[in-house]
This record gives C-alpha cells, structure tokens and sequence, in this order.
C-alpha cells in the first residue's frame, strides 16, 4: 500500500499533528535502535572482510564460465563495504569521530570513492530528501529545463533515466565527489584530502595490479566487481526515492516529515543480498533517524510499521519494478508527480 504525501497528515494514534514534525516521530522510537553495539559493529566488519575475500579468492580459482556469478557475488561483497563507510558517514557506525572517518576511508579504498567528498553530499541529500531543486539523489528535471538542453544532454539524461539506470551511479561517481571547490569552503579540506587519498592508492594499486595479474587481471579482479557494486547502488538509491506514487516536492510545499517517512522506499531483496548489503534496503528508518547503525534498521523499521501501518511504501525488488521506475519516472509533473518522454513529446507536438 502507499500514502501520498497529502495523507500523511492522517497519522498514527501518537502524532496527529496538521504539520508533521520529524522530530516527533523520532522521540517515539524505542531508545535501543540507537544503540551502537560493538560486539555487532566489529563482527559486520569482520564478516563482509571474510566475504570479499571469499569473492576474490573464488575468483582466482574458478573456470572462465563461472565468472560472471563470482563478479555478482563479489561485487555485491564489495557493496556491503560502502554500507559500513555509509554508517561511518552519518556516525553511527563508532563513537569517535576519527573511528569513523579512518574505517570510512579504508573500507572506501577498494571502489575508489573519496570518503567526504561522499559523506558531506550524501547527508545533504537527507536534509532535502525529495525537495525539487535541492535532492542531489535522482532528482527528475523539470519540463522546460529538459526541453532547453542540448540534444546531447538529453541524450545522456533518458540514458540514465531509462535501461541504464544502472550506470547512473557510475556518472554521480565521477563527476559529484572530487571537485572540492564544488564544496563549501569550510569542507574543502576534507573533500580534498579524501580525494587525495584516493588518487594515491589509485596510483600504487593499478599499476602493481597491471603489474602482477595484466590487464585481464584488472578486469577480472577489480573493474566487473566495481561495476556490480554500481549496478547495486544505482538500484537501491533510485528504487529508495523513486517510484511513480512518490513525488518530489517544490520547496515551498515540502515537509520534512512526511518527505522522509512517507517519501521513503522500502524494498525486500534477495535475502542474500540484504545480508551481504547490511539491510541498506531497510531505508524508511535509516530516513527518519540517520543515527540509527544499520543492524538495528529492521527493529526500528517493525516499529514504525507497527505505528504507520499501511502508510509506508514497502515494495519487492523485481525486473517489472525497474521497468515501471524506468519507463514512468523520467520528468517532474507537479499533479501526477511524473511525466514520461512520451508524453513529453505528445504534449511538444500538440503546441
């Protein structure tokens, strides 16, 4: 079942306020799914280290014609490190700040991510979830501003929005988190020393890679694991916020609350999948209250379920999804919230 965001204001029992308030709905969590465990912390850690290099050392064993579900498995492994750098990102994977911000930065290394560069645009990204001009997560484009960009330009932008979704995290990759003079001053340093850091482990790990194993090498161990850990970020951030009954919202009528707790996706995987990804797909919580550590998304996801009901979109990852996602959600529509490229073209002709 969904809610749109005009019902959201028909809450639970506990918060039935006209103007829904994410603070509110925070307080009513239990206290223990903000509890940071160690034992837990450490043991994920442990663990998704012990299945990557179970991908790589299958891959170095296995013949030619399993290659491909090593590369899933490996890749999907290696996803699970960007989930434990992304509660580093938000703190609620340790205490410390420089514990965050060291494991951050190494379990980051393998897929060439600069830690801040991400961190700093990703929780951005919360503050503005599904606000039209601010979302910097697969933000549609509005009619006219389609319309005024170059051929080419649109080109790449019904490339992403449509089959290629899955390449969408690879251009959000290259082009959002390097630049530290996008950033704001005070975060430059930060933006900039990540990338530092990546740019010189690129520059020791690729040639000793070429080096020892050639280029084959280079593709099997690192580029076709890297591109299946895209493929699983594109999916889980354009499925979390995208879905033909979820708008995104003009400024002047968005919500914070209701953006976050009703604009929010949860999607059941593979149970594989979730395992390996940390429940990364547990995300209406994870929305609701970024310092919620991943192992308790699901305790915190069975409460607001129990409180919200039907009003939260839950969903299962399937091809017909991607289909519908790709097919439908291309252009900003402010009263059916999307518009398609066919529509847009039929609307172009009939002027």
């Amino acid at each position: 079942m969904t809610v749109s965001i005009a019902e959201s204001t028909h809450g639970n029992s506990e918060i039935r306020n006209e103007q829904l308030q994410l603070k509110d709905i925070v307080k009513t969590l239990p206290r223990e799914v903000f509890l940071k465990d160690k034992w837990k912390t450490w043991t994920m850690v442990a663990v998704n280290i012990f299945m990557v290099v179970l991908g790589y050392w299958g891959l170095t064993i296995t013949p030619w014609f399993l290659l491909p579900l090593l590369w899933v498995f490996t890749g999907t492994a290696l996803t699970g490190f960007f989930v434990i750098g992304h509660d580093c990102g938000h703190r609620s994977f340790a205490n410390r700040r420089w514990v965050n911000d060291l494991v951050g930065h190494l379990v980051f290394l393998p897929l060439i991510y600069p830690f801040h560069g991400w961190r700093i645009g990703h929780n951005y990204h919360h503050k503005h979830t599904n606000k039209m001009g601010e979302d910097n997560a697969w933000q549609p484009w509005y009619p006219e501003d389609y319309g005024n960009a170059g051929s080419l330009m649109q080109s790449v932008y019904q490339f992403m929005r449509g089959r290629f979704w899955w390449l969408g995290s690879v251009a959000h990759w290259a082009v959002v988190h390097f630049d530290w003079r996008k950033f704001e001053a005070k975060d430059r340093e930060d933006v900039k020393f990540s990338a530092l850091v990546v740019f010189g482990f690129s520059a020791i790990a690729f040639p000793l890679l070429i080096a020892t194993v050639g280029l084959w090498g280079l593709v099997k161990f690192w580029l076709m694991p890297w591109l299946v850990y895209h493929f699983w970020m594109s999916t889980f951030t354009i499925v979390h916020h995208t879905v033909p009954e979820i708008p995104f919202t003009p400024v002047e009528e968005w919500n914070e609350a209701e953006a976050q707790l009703f604009g929010t996706v949860h999607c059941d995987y593979p149970r594989w999948v979730e395992f390996l990804c940390h429940d990364i797909n547990v995300h209406i919580p994870h929305h609701v209250s970024t310092g919620i550590p991943s192992y308790n998304l699901r305790k915190a996801h069975q409460f607001l379920k129990d409180q919200w009901g039907d009003k939260l979109y839950e969903t299962k990852f399937s091809w017909s999804l991607m289909k519908e996602i790709t097919e439908k959600c291309h252009l900003y529509d402010k009263t059916k919230f999307y518009l398609t490229f066919k529509e847009y073209d039929a609307q172009k002709v009939s002027q």
